[in-house]
């Protein structure tokens, strides 16, 4: 170890959730021999819960203080959702690299309050997700759509309030916080093929400077989870810095007809008010490869390109 303490610091929100990812971290750092401690940091997105996220600069609005307190040297590595990561290069901080993603959770979506196909008309569904939004207006054109923010807790005390039928989640957050609907509450795990996850959903990410740090965390990164995260991050980044619309991919590794390892990946692409909905899958033994491959397909040749303004929100 090479911090003076001899304890690797690890940047975090102060989020429940983000505090449960951090220990998480911290743990599995223990197993191999490493001792680690959270280093809390305080967030704009964290603050202006009464802000939506487009408006705080959408995807990254939640790392670049944890990012920053690598660079200064106040943390010695970064925890994040690897969802929150904007995936573009460009958009990347100079000096910072992803040394492990130790693990990912279910990265499917919940629906709290309902079943979607039973709601009743017109009912009110709470998220602050576009991606989530315009997939559930195009299966059920009939569904009103308010903002949501917050910590977990707090949005899923929305539901049955002010008008509110249903919020949406992940399903991740709340396996990793162990939460259990009260009774009489219904809850639906959506499966991809109603609602396409957020690239990276479920997953978690390491991120430190290029220093030797980074062979330390490398213990803890686990091939099979690196391979699909970049293929989905792959097709995030091929989009461009400059999308944003509303996007999300899946990717699944499995085997072809001879055995060999192959992945398969689901890409979304939308138009902001969800009357149009571009998915297209494709399979393939490189996922960087892959995940670029699909996205091209939507923007070329699916019509992707001409839905609207170019920096994929989630």
């Amino acid at each position: 170890m090479t911090t003076a303490s001899g304890v690797l610091r690890l940047a975090t929100r102060g989020s429940p959730l983000a505090l449960w990812q951090a220990r998480r971290v911290a743990d599995l750092l223990a197993a191999v021999g490493v001792v680690a401690e959270p280093v809390v940091v305080d967030t704009e997105g964290d603050r202006r819960t009464d802000v939506p996220l487009s408006e705080l600069g959408g995807q990254g609005v939640f790392v670049k203080e944890v990012q920053a307190a690598v660079v200064r040297g106040d943390a010695d590595a970064a925890v994040h959702s690897a969802k929150d990561l904007p995936a573009s290069e460009s958009l990347g901080v100079p000096g910072l690299v992803l040394a492990a993603f130790p693990e990912r959770a279910d990265p499917r979506d919940v629906l709290v309050g309902g079943r979607v196909d039973e709601l009743p008309t017109g009912a009110v569904v709470a998220t602050g997700s576009a991606r989530r939004r315009v997939q559930l207006a195009n299966l059920r054109p009939d569904l009103t759509f308010t903002d949501l923010r917050g910590n977990l807790a707090t949005r899923l005390a929305r539901v049955g309030e002010d008008g509110i039928t249903a919020v949406v989640a992940a399903r991740a957050a709340l396996d990793r916080l162990g939460w259990e609907p009260p009774d009489g509450l219904e809850v639906e795990t959506l499966e991809p093929t109603v609602l396409l996850p957020q690239v990276a959903q479920g997953a978690l990410a390491v991120e430190c400077r290029d220093d030797d740090v980074r062979l330390v965390l490398a213990a803890i990164d686990d091939p099979a989870v690196r391979t699909v995260v970049e293929a989905e991050r792959a097709f995030l980044a091929e989009l461009g810095g400059g999308c944003t619309l509303p996007v999300g991919a899946h990717a699944v590794a499995g085997t072809d007809d001879l055995g060999r390892p192959v992945l398969h990946l689901t890409g979304m692409l939308a138009g902001g008010d969800g009357h149009v909905v571009l998915r297209h899958e494709d399979s393939g033994d490189d996922g960087p490869a892959l995940g670029r491959a699909v996205a091209r397909y939507l923007l070329d040749d699916a019509g992707g390109a001409d839905l609207g303004p170019w920096s994929p929100q989630s």
